[in-house]
């Protein structure tokens, strides 16, 4: 059982198209885990577009999307409530529709008072669930787990945690506790090869810390392969231990350079294969 987390969010954005919505199982899995309370956004998208630039027509073509996809997110936040009271969960929900930047403000609202949140993997940087993943990680304060398609349990039997000694992964190992006192394994993974690590605090001296914690850790350096990012040794040593969640921390770099996201955070993100657990 997981003990240390009391309060769990989920978001999802409904914008009126058939999209994945692993997230919302997870979440439930994991506040039914923990004996947590569990919250619900099922965040409309509001369109918009000024009056003054169309016509009587388009202006009810909108209009009537907008009701669409009110009604969409309202049935999937009464859906989920009633799977969470069947299943025992204490839970509350939320439908509210909202332009993008009132979604992304009400979002944080949430996301600062509770232990973690939860939202859907976004392979594209131009859909809206990046911009949430974005403001989770640098801007909530609370670790984020992002869960890829088809990820719909939360387990958390053997966890790996992606290791470079920064203030970012410390501060996403510090996140994780609770599931890594949970976990039967934890594996320390720096990967070597992509930058230089000699003077960060190497994974052996973050073992003995966990250990303390009763954890049962081990420590595997493993190398970035010829034609390999980052991510993908990560991902390749993780399949390998039948890893069933990753903890990283998040980079960001100026927008100049890739955007928000450093580029193992990106490349991470972007090919999500196993729920992953982030903190910046």
């Amino acid at each position: 059982m997981v003990e240390g987390i009391k309060s769990v969010l989920v978001t999802i954005t409904e914008e009126g198209r058939e999209e994945d919505v692993s997230a919302l199982d997870y979440g439930l899995s994991l506040a039914r885990e923990a004996n947590a309370h569990l919250t619900i956004q099922a965040a409309a998208g509001r369109f918009h577009v000024p009056y003054s630039m169309l016509d009587d027509f388009s202006q009810r073509i909108i209009s009537a999307e907008n009701r669409r996809i009110a009604a969409l997110a309202e049935h999937l936040a009464e859906t989920a409530k009633a799977e969470a009271d069947f299943a025992g969960v204490v839970c509350a929900v939320e439908s509210p529709q909202l332009y993008y930047s009132e979604l992304l403000d009400r979002f944080l609202a949430h996301a600062r008072v509770h232990d973690l949140s939860i939202l859907d993997a976004e392979p594209s940087r131009m859909e809206a669930d990046w911009g949430l993943i974005e403001a989770g990680l640098f801007e909530s304060g609370r670790p984020v787990i992002i869960v890829p398609p088809g990820r719909t349990r939360f387990e958390c039997r053997h966890v790996v945690i992606a290791w470079d000694g920064s203030a970012s992964a410390t501060r996403a190992v510090a996140g994780a506790m609770p599931f890594l006192k949970a976990a039967e394994a934890v594996e320390i993974l720096p990967v070597l090869g992509e930058k230089d690590l000699s003077a960060s605090v190497p994974g052996a001296a973050l073992a003995p810390h966990l250990a303390r914690h009763g954890i049962n850790v081990t420590v595997t350096n493993t190398a970035v392969g010829s034609n390999e990012t980052v991510a993908a040794a990560i991902q390749r040593e993780a399949a390998g231990f039948e890893t069933s969640l990753i903890v990283s921390g998040a980079y960001r770099h100026s927008r100049l350079r890739e955007w928000f996201l450093g580029g193992v955070t990106r490349s991470m993100l972007e090919h999500c294969r196993l729920p992953i657990l982030m903190s910046h």
